[in-house]
């Protein structure tokens, strides 16, 4: 007989100061320190800065007003972020996962942070076991699936190791624990995964693009600019650096980079008041662009429990006595898996009779026994067991994927555990089947609409499987395999897209299924539960954890179900939908500034001219005509389908604007017949309007909302020329700037006009 005493309080401290306690939870979202970090501490940051510093040092301190944007801009991230953090971290909380331990000869449930090494935990049927440990007395079976993808329960007895991650089915025992903290093997595997596992998004990537894209230009622009304006024109140094630097200050798209970020941030915020913890705000967007999305069935589909079909009766003219015996070996039994609680909600428990002797239900013998004085014996277990030849009415159960149990009864005590008696009689005969998510033919349905392909993978029986797939809802039911039947040499690029139904499944064929998938140029979605399903997890563009799984696949997963209902992936993807929709209507016109700062930058060296604005214009752009219409329509609900890939749409709707600009400045500079500061109050007036037929454009099609922007954003932008002329640098527009306006204005509008119409027959044809 073992000590079964537990540590003493002073056992535990002495253990927690030498460093064999566990570790508190660690936080699933950044640090603090990270997001503001991440937010302060970027290219465009850093460039911005600099030029600042260089206006100051020529005193063109009224040019630096959009540092001042761009403080507010990394404080509105910042803000925004910690936000979104402190509402993941306070739902995460819920989800924590506690243990049961003896200590000083008493029981307590404590926090996982709270356990040491040596500590005595009690496990018993339904509990999670959180760290590993060994068996010490007792015996139970536990369920492993999440570690090994078997659903088969294993016997567990003195001197068994146990795993962080299974959970006990049946039985009592004692455990010592050998692991706390990140020495957990579960534990171990998810860092080692989550090490490898890189954030793939669409805007990230896009955004390092462009960030790329001007900082390689910028710097020798920004000299050259300056060395022609200062040498070959002879401009005094303070004209020279604020030119340059209006030129380059319109290279970077600033305002966009907060866009997304708060567009980000704002959707996460929104799914955690929905329960649905994201764990990177990057991650928002990538299930919306999925095209494969792979499901796993215990767990996922199913919620993990069982309701009974049918009970039929088997003893003539017993059935009044025959519910009281079930419902007294019901409240007798110590068994809690989904079974046992399937018949306790169909019969009821209720201690009628009290119990002589138990024999607890046991995967590896199919059955459990209770005997009651004067009342004899109730048997529950397998239709094989206890019956022996099946009834051909059971065998049609049995193929449609479900499961049959049998109620027994026995004329005396019974208490041998290795065998069973002879002249069992059958009481009931129970039909059970998994049962399915609310609203899981739905959300197949949704994503079928969307074009999402559905697969089902699961370490389970074939025909259990396709069955579920089949009441779930999904067309390709019929189209399954069985791995363990398949050998060893698979061709996973040729099984990945025949079948929609993978049973038998083992951790690394999900792998290789995923691997598959991707290499056929997919967009992947896995959802996991469990360890097993770490490996398919890393390599899926978009991971998904069940909360009620492992530690270990919520802690590198990219989506966090904490509701554990995976009918709720549809919301993940209308916000995604909703971020990428908002960024690529407005990102077109952030790119506008890119676009002609470049090619206006490149025509000045040309044309050894001053490039036509200072930052101080550029900035009033920035704020009336950019910044204004994109942040109020952050929160529109746009979920179409997504078309094109971002970053190839921004540019596309940028291009022609950009162009155009280009192409007046150029006849501007080279034709109007007006001092250099009337050529520039004319071209920057030219730019404004062109920018605002550009933000006009896309709010098209028109609403309440966007046609008050529109007007708010005119009437903001004219009001801010008219009241801060100087400050501007905004000469009085006389009668012939007035009419040359309006003629360039007319005449930019036919050019754009043409290159959109040609820009469409181009990609017409394209796709023809």
């Amino acid at each position: 007989m073992q000590d079964l005493t537990g540590l003493t309080e002073q056992e535990v401290l002495k253990k927690r100061e030498q460093g064999e306690g566990g570790t508190a939870a660690a936080s699933i979202t950044k640090s603090v320190s990270a997001i503001i970090r991440e937010n302060l501490c970027t290219l465009f940051n850093l460039l911005n800065f600099v030029i600042a510093v260089l206006l100051f040092a020529v005193k063109a301190y009224s040019n630096m007003i959009f540092i001042a944007i761009i403080i507010l801009n990394i404080l509105i991230g910042i803000i925004q972020e910690l936000k979104a953090k402190k509402l993941v971290d306070e739902l995460s909380i819920l989800n924590r996962p506690s243990v049961c331990v003896r200590r000083e000869n008493k029981e307590k449930t404590i926090g996982l942070d709270e356990i040491v090494k040596d500590d005595l935990m009690v496990l018993e049927s339904g509990r999670q076991i959180c760290s590993d440990g060994i068996v010490v007395e007792g015996m139970m079976e536990v369920n492993e699936s999440l570690l090994t993808g078997e659903s088969d329960a294993v016997v567990k007895e003195p001197g068994s190791i146990l795993y962080s991650g299974s959970s006990v089915i049946s039985g009592k025992a004692y455990a010592k624990v050998t692991h706390v903290g990140d020495e957990n093997y579960a534990t171990k595997l998810a860092n080692e995964v989550k090490k490898e596992k890189k954030v793939e998004s669409e805007l990230l990537g896009s955004m390092k693009k462009v960030t790329n894209f001007t900082s390689f230009l910028i710097v020798p622009l920004g000299i050259l600019l300056f060395l022609e304006a200062f040498i070959l024109r002879d401009t005094v140094l303070g004209e020279s650096v604020v030119s340059s630097a209006a030129a380059l200050l319109g290279m970077l798209p600033k305002g966009l980079v907060l866009l997304i970020s708060v567009s980000l941030a704002t959707g996460v915020i929104r799914l955690a008041r929905m329960k649905i913890l994201v764990q990177n705000i990057y991650s928002l967007e990538t299930l919306a662009h999925v095209d494969v999305l792979c499901l796993d069935k215990t767990g996922t589909i199913t919620d993990g429990k069982l309701k009974v079909v049918s009970s039929v009766p088997m003893m003539k003219n017993a059935q009044k006595e025959g519910e009281k015996l079930v419902r007294s070996y019901l409240a007798a039994s110590d068994d809690n898996n989904a079974t046992f609680q399937a018949l306790v909600e169909a019969f009821g428990a209720e201690q009628i009779y009290s119990p002589s002797s138990k024999i607890s239900f046991s995967s590896k013998r199919k059955w459990g026994c209770i005997s009651f004085e004067e009342k004899g014996s109730v048997f529950v277990g397998a239709p094989e067991r206890l019956l022996g030849q099946l009834p051909d009415s059971l065998e049609a159960q049995l193929d449609k994927g479900r499961r049959v149990i049998i109620i027994g009864y026995y004329n005396g005590l019974w208490t041998d555990e290795n065998r069973l008696p002879e002249g069992i009689r059958p009481l009931y005969s129970v039909i059970l089947e998994d049962t399915i998510r609310n609203n899981a033919q739905k959300t197949l349905k949704f994503f079928r609409r969307e074009g999402v392909d559905v697969k089902v993978i699961s370490g389970d029986h074939v025909k259990t499987v396709s069955m579920i797939a089949k009441r779930a809802g999904l067309e390709r039911w019929e189209d399954a395999i069985d791995l363990s039947q398949a050998g060893d040499a698979i061709d996973f690029d040729e099984i990945c897209g025949k079948y929609a139904v993978f049973a038998r499944v083992t951790p690394k064929q999900k792998q290789e299924l995923v691997l598959a998938l991707k290499r056929k140029g997919h967009q992947v979605a896995m959802t996991g539960d469990g360890v097993n399903d770490l490996l398919a997890l890393r390599e899926a563009d978009c991971s998904i954890a069940i909360a009620d799984g492992s530690d270990a696949s919520r802690q590198i997963a990219q989506v966090v179900l904490m509701d554990s209902d995976f009918t709720n992936l549809p919301q993940v993807v209308m916000e995604g939908r909703k971020v990428i929709h908002n960024v690529t209507r407005t990102a077109g016109v952030f790119f506008i500034k890119t676009t002609y700062s470049v090619l206006v930058s490149i025509l000045c060296l040309v044309l050894n001219i001053p490039f036509p604005f200072i930052p101080i214009q550029i900035t009033l752009i920035d704020a009336c005509i950019e910044a204004y219409p994109s942040f109020l329509t952050i929160a529109e609900s746009d979920t179409r389908r997504l078309k094109g890939r971002f970053l190839k749409e921004a540019l596309k709707n940028a291009a022609p604007f950009g162009v155009v600009v280009t192409i007046m400045i150029a006849a501007t500079s080279l034709i109007a017949p007006f001092t250099p500061d009337q050529r520039q109050t004319v071209m920057y007036l030219l730019l404004i309007m062109l920018s605002m037929i550009a933000v006009i454009k896309s709010c098209i099609p028109f609403n309440p909302l966007r046609i008050f922007i529109c007007v708010s954003m005119v009437i903001g932008t004219f009001a801010a020329l008219k009241l801060f002329p100087d400050l501007l640098e905004i000469s009085p527009l006389t009668g012939n700037m007035a009419v040359y306006t309006a003629v360039g204005l007319a005449v930019s509008f036919v050019i754009l006009l043409l290159i959109l119409w040609g820009q469409n027959v181009f990609l017409r044809q394209r796709e023809s």
